[in-house]
């Protein structure tokens, strides 16, 4: 699990992380800015998102697209952005690191001089046509975006969804994208991670080289708040869907806390796989649910524990509600079985070991060194992060999820066919997320 590393920070604040892994010919280059949706301002969301496709449209030296170049150099190119973050990463031949780095370094230091007018057009609307085809037309699509405004206040940075609202993206125009590139992404609010078939000395100076003479950016400010609901609240949500889904959401803490980790496992318990408790109780048992899933979404100011589990036909929302809420009950009182504990932390642990298989990508090293880097400041912190799931107990697990899923208050999402909202949870209000 080890991930020797060497660090190196430029003049102008850039990070600059490099792992040697002469294994295969393959070097892996991510870009991370610590930039994401919670950096927006209310009525101005999505343009960590939108910059996430200007990104790949060209710059001011290569002002193709960037697939092409680097596909052609037989390499592998993508990136993705969420709440906190917004990364890049090319997967390339050895020999093609250079043109990898050269051509990160020219959209972070000179993005600007190729993004028209038209071409922030175009994103707009692919970004419009996409938050369709993921929120409006996608059966309970929706849900997300009624669970972020119910969960958190209008003016917090998780109360919208990273692909932002349709009327602010359609009132967006190019200079406010400019400006929001010229605050966030520059080398100081930075980190790049270079792994594989490279070396150390040669690879920190072609770095130097092409990302050296930029200027370091202004100050980032990233935005610290707390969020927690003065009491339950149940609503339910019209959509077109055929099976009524119930999405059951509250608030926990923050990722690297300990009961992070414990609340990771409690999801595992109760939905990882046939012998989970609530696939058990509410899919092979009683047949009231179609499926089920449990999930702690690990955030960097706060994090949320999701249950949700689609009706099967003729079953109510109010039945499996009541299950649910006795499973997390016994939970809560026992914890996870000595049998379910070494089930979750085994899984916990494959994944550890998963991620550091590959040089790059999503979840590669590279990827995992940059991830540590920005949110913790220590590229190495790996050791420390599963630390938390070996330190794990049942009574450990039983405390967070009594503190967390049933001595704090959540929100119970109905999700019904349009005309139905009597197939909701009894007492719930109705919503029309933005």
């Amino acid at each position: 699990m080890d991930i020797p590393y060497t660090t190196h920070t430029l003049p102008n604040g850039l990070d600059v992380i490099v792992h040697e892994d002469r294994h295969i010919p393959m070097a892996a280059v991510s870009v991370w800015y610590h930039v994401g949706s919670r950096h927006e301002q209310p009525g101005r969301t999505g343009f960590a998102h939108l910059f996430e496709h200007l990104m790949f449209k060209g710059s001011a030296h290569h002002p193709a697209g960037y697939f092409e170049a680097l596909q052609e150099a037989g390499g592998l190119v993508n990136g993705s952005t969420n709440t906190d973050r917004t990364n890049y990463w090319e997967v390339v031949p050895s020999q093609s690191l250079e043109l990898a780095l050269w051509m990160e370094s020219d959209r972070m230091g000179h993005l600007l001089p190729a993004l028209s007018e038209e071409k922030f057009t175009t994103e707009r609307e692919v970004v419009l046509n996409e938050r369709r085809q993921n929120y409006e037309n996608r059966p309970y699509g929706l849900s997300s975006v009624a669970l972020a405004e119910a969960l958190f206040p209008p003016d917090h940075p998780y109360s919208w969804v990273t692909i932002g609202a349709p009327a602010d993206l359609v009132a967006s125009n190019v200079d406010d994208a400019r400006q929001f590139f010229r605050a966030f992404y520059h080398p100081a609010n930075a980190s790049i991670a270079i792994a594989g078939d490279v070396g150390t000395d040669a690879t920190l100076a072609l770095v130097e080289r092409y990302f050296g003479d930029m200027p370091a950016g202004p100050a980032v400010v990233h935005p610290r708040r707390e969020a927690r609901l003065a009491a339950p609240a149940r609503l339910v949500l019209e959509d077109r869907v055929e099976l009524p889904r119930l999405s059951l959401a509250w608030h926990t803490p923050a990722m690297f806390h300990d009961d992070d980790a414990a609340m990771d496992i409690a999801a595992d318990v109760l939905s990882n796989g046939k012998t989970s408790r609530l696939y058990r109780a509410l899919v092979y048992d009683t047949r009231l649910a179609a499926d089920v899933s449990a999930l702690q979404a690990s955030r960097e100011m706060s994090s949320v524990f999701h249950v949700s589990a689609t009706a099967a036909p003729g079953q109510s929302l109010a039945a499996i509600h009541e299950v649910v809420e006795r499973t997390l009950d016994a939970l809560a009182a026992t914890g996870p079985t000595t049998d379910e504990l070494e089930r979750a932390t085994a899984r916990a642990e494959a994944q550890f070991v998963y991620r550091v298989q590959t040089i790059g990508g999503f979840g590669g090293k590279s990827d995992q060194l940059n991830a540590y880097n920005v949110f913790t400041g220590s590229p190495g912190f790996i050791h420390a992060d599963r630390e938390r799931y070996a330190r794990a107990t049942a009574a450990s697990v039983a405390a967070a999820v009594r503190r967390w899923l049933r001595e704090s208050p959540g929100v119970a999402l109905s999700v019904v066919p349009r005309g139905q909202a009597e197939l909701g949870l009894p007492g719930a209000v109705p919503v029309h997320p933005a």
